[in-house]
């Protein structure tokens, strides 16, 4: 392979070319039927995006952030109640929070997986809350509000720890929806049922998106709820459609949030390759993780026994990470950082008042992460350059003491 080939951060175009006769296949049988809003094709793909999750039902939206919000409000989450996740995902999670009514409020994450530390959830809980004498609900002392729910997220294509999660959630009566945007197929082990439970098939409800770089993609804006509770599915399938459950005939006030037909059946195409995709992924980041573990100065992904990661990003941490991504750019290896300033410091959440140095670790994370190249169709003389010029770059250079010590924390 050419030195001078560009190796992008993500290639959705190869992707659509080895499926392109398919796709234009539901195109043109969708144009054919006129039906572009619900019917069979949505109804086809619950079906099969349930089964796919070992879920009851699903329930398809037009995105993940409404997948987030009607699985909230749907499970019980009422204006003003605190939603606890954590600060280092993309904006949707706490935007979808605001929307159903709630209050979003952090607790740090996990500093080997990246995800919602039970540790941490449990401290929040037991320090910062107390049981309302008159109704037993949960109440944060310092904000006087109700703490109704919890949202862990699948960050990356690795589950949350769920057992200690949904162990704490039961202890103080709480909704657990997980958000797993990123995790369409990643598996978790449950020591609790001594099994290998599904994203999605965990929490009260799980929301997906299918933003075309996920690993399952539509081709536009499309997102999923699945749950294992008929009633919750029956609410939120009026949620979706204008507060109907009969046309013209409007239970509630609802929202547009609807997935078109179309998206749907470009979706359960796709839904047949994603175990393979999936496995490829994998591969690719054994690759990485085999190569990486003699680089001085990375980090690599930790993945627990306890979970079987679906590497919707492969990211790595080291301390020279903008000169790194630079160095990259500039020999055409797209990169990324997910996500450069936890939620806690963005401007939108100045209101929460949560200084620099609230959540230490999502903070030191936060400045250290670089997503590489990750995709079904990564070649392996791909992966090697990346990984040659990535290890090329950290050994012209002196790596500080304090990689070490990460590297140490990570094992």
């Amino acid at each position: 392979m050419s030195t001078t080939e560009q190796i992008p951060f993500l290639d959705l175009i190869s992707l659509h070319k080895e499926l392109e006769e398919e796709l234009l296949s539901t195109l043109r049988d969708t144009l054919r039927v006129a039906g572009f809003v619900g019917g069979p094709k949505v109804e086809e793909f619950e079906r099969e995006f349930a089964k796919f999750c070992d879920a009851s039902h699903c329930v398809g939206v037009a995105s993940g952030t409404d997948a987030v919000r009607f699985a909230l409000t749907a499970a019980g989450v009422k204006p003003g109640d605190i939603v606890v996740t954590v600060p280092h995902t993309f904006i949707a999670t706490t935007e979808a929070i605001s929307q159903a009514g709630g209050r979003p409020d952090f607790v740090d994450i996990d500093e080997r997986t990246y995800c919602m530390d039970p540790r941490k959830l449990e401290e929040y809980l037991e320090r910062q809350c107390s049981a309302d004498a008159k109704t037993g609900r949960l109440i944060h002392r310092k904000l006087q509000a109700p703490v109704t729910a919890i949202v862990p997220v699948h960050i990356y294509g690795q589950t949350a720890d769920m057992d200690p999660i949904l162990a704490l959630a039961g202890k103080y009566n709480l909704i657990v929806v997980e958000d797993a945007c990123q995790a369409h197929g990643a598996e978790y082990f449950s020591k609790a049922t001594n099994t290998w439970k599904k994203a999605g098939s965990m929490g009260h409800a799980a929301a997906f998106s299918f933003y075309p770089g996920k690993n399952l993609g539509a081709c536009g804006e499309a997102g999923a709820i699945t749950t294992n509770n008929e009633a919750m599915a029956k609410t939120m399938r009026i949620l979706r459609d204008h507060g109907q459950a009969q046309k013209y005939y409007h239970q509630i006030e609802g929202y547009n949030g609807r997935l078109d037909a179309l998206q749907a059946g470009f979706l359960t195409t796709k839904l047949r390759y994603l175990t393979e995709w999936n496995r490829n992924r994998q591969e690719v980041a054994k690759h990485y993780d085999q190569a990486f573990a003699a680089v001085d100065g990375v980090v690599a992904p930790f993945c627990p026994d306890s979970a079987r990661s679906v590497y919707h990003l492969y990211v790595i941490r080291v301390r020279q990470r903008e000169a790194l991504q630079k160095h990259l750019a500039k020999l055409g290896i797209g990169t990324g950082i997910h996500y450069p300033v936890p939620l806690h410091l963005q401007e939108a959440y100045r209101h929460l008042q949560y200084p620099a140095g609230s959540f230490p670790v999502c903070e030191r994370v936060a400045s250290e992460i670089l997503s590489l190249p990750m995709y079904p169709q990564l070649r392996l003389d791909q992966s090697r350059r990346v990984i040659n010029e990535v290890a090329g770059f950290l050994s012209s250079r002196h790596v500080p003491a304090n990689v070490e010590q990460i590297q140490q924390v990570a094992l």
